[in-house]
């Protein structure tokens, strides 16, 4: 039964548990209907907890069968059995004792996919963060932490794979045609990351030896017939092994590294200690189905599951609260990983796309909150940018200020001082206050603090004394229930550029400016640089340092000094991003007022000039060429937004600057296409990204026979990159709609049973802009292909139509606002977290202009006055109206 009230879970109201578990013994008969789940605990009574304190334990939509203490069955009046928690009235006197709990199961209807549920016949688990409640009463909260020994049962010829966390002890056939095979972890964790698995399952295997010379069994579990393409996915293991014992200095722990992958799963990805379970869209590939997007994110996410053994598993968090200790931490350690497998800062720049895209916006709108948070009431509703991506840019910033070497000594402290041990931000802090010799007392606010710091930068020069001055200030503004900001410590990256376009060695006696980083501690600071023969162009701000807004109003002359001569990458695409933000925003002020508006000449010619430049890699050209898209925009604008004429100016900015490349890009393009045949794996990839971002600025500018490029590149394709790419082409970048039907009809003809990719069949038309939108996803959720029981296909059309379709989702009349309310309280009665999920993709509603604010204010009305709402999609929705 839902409800739609939830108490108010506060950070300061923090109690220790007053019983710990010491370990855990589970016995798990499965069946789709009647799984039957036997719990056996070893509880010690906390240190400090009174004799005859309840013990009261969690549970989710759960019928008793049986109950023991000390291998006696227990009468009614000794505990109280709700559907949601699990009271034993008069508690042993004894420090120890064992509870024996069964509970049954319906894993076949679970469409929550919370707790046991089935996914194609897979029996799986997600108990992150509070499913594991729904398997049997526990004591469900990261800080108590148990050794587990699991045995599964299961009919052979349904589940002859059954798998748990940590090393197999034994296995065997039991009567009936069922088998078992039981599971020891020796390593203690808390029950969200308690994992079990059985079913039809192939295995693609390897192995890996430890720098210590210990040998690891690996194996990728998928459903039958799909094991090759689980290839790339473990080439990006072994490798994340490799440099987890490289940069950090971990080994892995266990005998066995399992994956599972599954075609329903809530998230992209969990990290259960020895048995990840994937959704498989972060596992499945080859050329022919995933594109060169899709490869990177595997790798990533890979990386990111591995990390947590780790920053996650033998060092948890103690509550909720901590929850960016351990993803923020491992997204930053991601983010590294992908950095020295790929591009640097064709990385950086694609996360800070991302940061700026989800968290700046989450951070601007109802849903802003702290990286910490001081309450929340539904705990999946805090899996969010803010935690993730923020939270990675505040481990960024540590290692700016402390350095590498001292990193690393911090990151060995904290490792060495809280390896099995449920940890707060207080203690990651701690290590490198010890380790670094530094005082973060002012920098532990980052983590308290919601909203984006505003960095205002003033320049002059006194050509008389040689000397530069920079005048920076820093304020945030008000956000929900946080109307004082304190000063935070920001780190910046700067360079001051001559004007032959080389970095000058410019000194400072300020304590604020160290090497190449100015620490901006204060909220306003003046800081002068001597002996500096000429006013410079500054770059600041290098490699996104912080995450900030910076308030520079730095001339287009300098911008695209720094677009031709920055010696720091991310930087110099930046000054050129930045600059046609400005233009596009400008640009649509005025469409919006029904002028007309192009984009600046000189701006038009360095972006050209980018492109044919042979010296940057093609990767990088194409970043540079990828101009803002329209929510980048309406981000920028902040308010009273008018989509339809960003959408106008936008695609006038991308006709204009394909008709500046002309001739000599469609040449650069069909020499792009070439080259790629002879170039490895990830330097083909580099030129497709460039190709695949000039084929559409060549075909909206109907530069050459660019349609019918398109069109042979759909055809002919040898890899989904470029099948893609030709499609997109054909679909927004010209006016032919017959010719995209007929390929939208070929594409989804020729992958009818390849989920994943009908999932980027839905998506790609969820994006179709302007009034034809919603009308298009309106037919596709008819589909007989649609289901809104799958996550992966609810979002692949919903999500790129709320988030990546301004003109289309946020229609003048609000229509599009109402079906998507629809969409929203009808995931909600199957699954609440994808609900909610989905909600939060209508966090900058108040942004846009009056009419179609209002539109969407009464589409969010509707929403939280349906009855019986979840109490994920509650909290979102009413966070939204305050």
């Amino acid at each position: 039964m839902r409800t739609t009230t939830a108490p108010t879970i506060r950070l300061k109201d923090y109690t220790p548990p007053a019983y710990l578990i010491d370990t855990v013994n589970m016995l798990v008969r499965l069946s789709p209907d009647g799984t039957e789940v036997v719990t056996t605990t070893i509880v010690r009574r906390a240190k400090g907890t009174k004799v005859g304190t309840l013990l009261v334990w969690d549970g989710d939509e759960l019928a008793l069968q049986a109950i023991t203490l000390d291998g006696q069955p227990l009468d009614d009046h000794h505990y109280t059995a709700t559907a949601d928690q699990l009271t034993l009235h008069t508690p042993p006197k004894a420090k120890t004792f064992e509870l024996t709990i069964t509970t049954r199961l319906a894993p076949k209807t679970n469409t929550k996919l919370m707790g046991l549920y089935q996914s194609n016949g897979v029996y799986c688990t997600q108990c992150e963060a509070e499913g594991f409640r729904r398997i049997t009463y526990f004591a469900d909260r990261p800080d108590v932490l148990a050794v587990y020994t699991v045995r599964v049962e299961g009919d052979g010829q349904e589940c002859p794979i059954l798998l748990s966390n940590g090393n197999p002890v034994e296995s065997g056939k039991l009567a009936d045609g069922r088998h078992f095979a039981t599971w020891h972890d020796p390593h203690p964790k808390p029950s969200y990351l308690f994992a079990l698995v059985g079913g039809k399952l192939d295995a693609f295997s390897d192995t890996f030896t430890t720098a210590s010379g210990k040998e690891v069994a690996l194996n990728i579990y998928v459903e039958p017939g799909k094991a090759p393409k689980a290839a790339y996915a473990m080439d990006s293991l072994k490798r994340s092994m490799v440099w987890d014992e490289q940069v950090y200095g971990r080994e892995y722990d266990l005998d066995v590294f399992n994956i599972v992958a599954v075609s329903d799963f809530n998230m992209g990805a969990m990290e259960n200690k020895g048995l990840n379970v994937f959704n498989d869209k972060y596992v499945l590939a080859d050329e022919d189905t995933a594109t060169d997007a899709d490869f990177a994110n595997i790798e990533a996410i890979i990386a990111h599951e591995y990390f947590h053994n780790w920053t996650g598993n033998r060092i948890t968090c103690r509550d909720w609260f901590q929850l960016c200790l351990k993803e923020g931490l491992t997204v930053y350690r991601d983010q590294e990983f992908s950095a020295d497998q790929r591009s640097r800062p064709v990385q950086r720049i694609q996360q800070v796309r991302v940061l700026k895209a989800g968290q700046f916006t989450e951070d601007a709108g109802p849903l802003a909150h702290s990286v910490r948070p001081a309450a929340y009431k539904e705990i999946n509703n805090f899996y969010t940018a803010t935690v993730y991506q923020k939270g990675a840019e505040l481990v960024r910033m540590l290692a700016t200020i402390v350095g590498a070497k001292a990193y690393r000594k911090s990151t060995d402290l904290y490792f060495k001082r809280h390896d099995g041990e449920a940890a707060r931000v207080e203690d990651w802090l701690g290590s490198f206050e010890k380790a670094a010799e530094v005082d973060l007392t002012q920098f532990a606010r980052w983590y308290g603090q919601a909203g984006t710091p505003e960095v205002t930068v003033a320049e002059s020069y006194d050509k008389a004394k040689r000397r530069y001055s920079l005048t920076l200030s820093q304020s945030v503004p008000p956000t929900p229930g946080q109307k004082t900001k304190k000063v935070v410590p920001i780190p910046l990256r700067f360079g001051l550029i001559d004007r032959s376009g080389n970095d000058m060695a410019a000194s400072s006696k300020s304590a604020m400016v160290r090497d190449d980083v100015i620490l901006l501690d204060r909220k306003n600071a003046t800081i002068h640089f001597d002996e500096v023969d000429h006013k410079p162009v500054l770059s600041i701000l290098r490699g996104f340092s912080a995450p900030v807004n910076l308030a520079h109003r730095q001339s287009a002359k300098g911008r695209l000094h720094r677009g031709r001569y920055d010696t720091d990458a991310y930087n110099r695409w930046e000054a050129l991003n930045g600059l046609t933000l400005q233009e596009l925003v400008k640009g649509s002020k005025k469409r919006a007022k029904g002028e007309k508006a192009l984009l600046d000449e000189d701006l038009l010619t360095a972006l050209a000039e980018t492109a044919f430049d042979e010296t940057l890699e093609p990767a990088f050209r194409a970043q540079v060429l990828s101009l803002p898209n329209s929510q980048n925009v309406a981000q920028a604008l902040g308010r009273n937004v008018d989509p339809d004429a960003i959408f106008a100016m936008v695609k006038d900015a991308q006709k204009a600057l394909g008709k500046q490349l002309g001739r000599g890009g469609l040449t650069l393009w069909q020499r792009l296409v070439e080259e790629q045949a002879e170039a490895d794996d990830l330097a083909a990839a580099g030129l497709r990204s460039l190709a695949n971002t000039l084929l559409p600025l060549l075909t909206l500018a109907k530069i050459g026979d660019a349609v019918s490029q398109a069109e042979n590149q759909f055809d002919t394709a040898t890899n989904m990159t470029n099948r893609m790419a030709g499609l997109s082409t054909l679909i927004y970048a010209q006016s032919d709609r017959k010719k995209a039907d007929a390929a939208l009809d070929k594409f989804y003809k020729r992958y009818a049973d390849n989920p994943l990719v009908i999932d980027k069949w839905f998506a790609i038309q969820a994006a179709l802009p302007g009034s034809a939108g919603l009308t298009r996803v309106k037919q596709l959720s008819k589909h007989a292909a649609y289901s809104l029981e799958n996550p992966n296909r609810a979002r692949a059309l919903l999500a790129p139509f709320a988030a990546g379709n301004l003109s289309g989702f946020h229609r003048a009349d609000g229509k599009a606002y109402a079906f998507y309310a629809q969409q929203i309280l009808a995931i909600d009665a199957i699954n609440p977290q994808l609900a909610a999920r989905l909600l939060t993709l209508m966090n900058a509603w108040r942004s846009m202009e009056k009419g179609r604010a209002g539109h969407a204010k009464a589409a969010l009305q509707s929403i939280a006055t349906h009855p019986n709402l979840s109490r994920d999609v509650k909290e979102i929705v009413d966070r939204a109206l305050v």
